[in-house]
């Protein structure tokens, strides 16, 4: 068990934030926490390929605003860090009209949906040497349904719900973490309403 203070679940990004997550290694930085846990910056520059210096400013970065905490474990430049958050999302008002808040945006998503699409290659790439439970579980799938705005956000927070609820319960025999990835688009984007 770590010392540090318990994270909280989901955090909205404010714009200082957002523009300081929009860096290359500091979006790596805090996906690499997340998804592996508490590490020092020595551990963190070698995992993602790089050096401890920069992984260190970095981590000071998203600590000032408040993505990352130290854990208490360890100290000098072998200091534990971890994600302060399991997620983070912005809204888009709060882009409206700073240009820069707006490129951070950009930047992040266009980020975001390239690890995507890195993990579900590399995924099916290595699909067919896993056991078969696990190939038919991990499935992909989509659907086509008539919604307006109002009735996809309701759509959306049940879909969270049903993901938190599968969050709080014990881990079963064989697990393994699991990324789910929700993603709901018009499927004519450039017809607009």
């Amino acid at each position: 068990m770590h010392n540090y203070c318990a994270r909280v679940e989901h955090i909205e990004l404010d714009r200082r934030a957002l523009r300081v997550l929009a860096h290359p290694l500091r979006a790596r930085l805090l996906s690499e926490l997340r998804l592996r846990g508490p590490a020092n910056a020595t551990a963190l520059a070698e995992r993602l390929d790089t050096n401890t210096g920069a992984t260190s400013y970095h981590l000071r970065k998203l600590a000032e605003v408040k993505l990352v905490v130290e854990t208490g474990e360890g100290h000098g430049k072998e200091r534990f860090w971890a994600a302060a958050q399991e997620s983070h999302g912005w809204g888009d008002a709060l882009i409206a009209g700073d240009p820069d808040a707006l490129a951070a945006s950009d930047w992040l998503l266009k980020h975001y949906f390239q690890q995507f699409v890195e993990r579900a290659l590399r995924w099916e790439q290595a699909r067919q040497n896993w056991p078969v439970p696990w190939q038919e579980a991990a499935a992909a799938s989509d659907f086509i349904v008539d919604l307006n705005p109002e009735q996809l956000e309701a759509l959306m927070q049940e879909l969270y719900v049903v993901l938190q609820r599968y969050k709080e319960i014990a881990p079963g025999k064989g697990s393994r973490q699991v990324l789910v990835n929700l993603f709901a688009m018009p499927t004519e984007p450039d017809d607009l309403p």
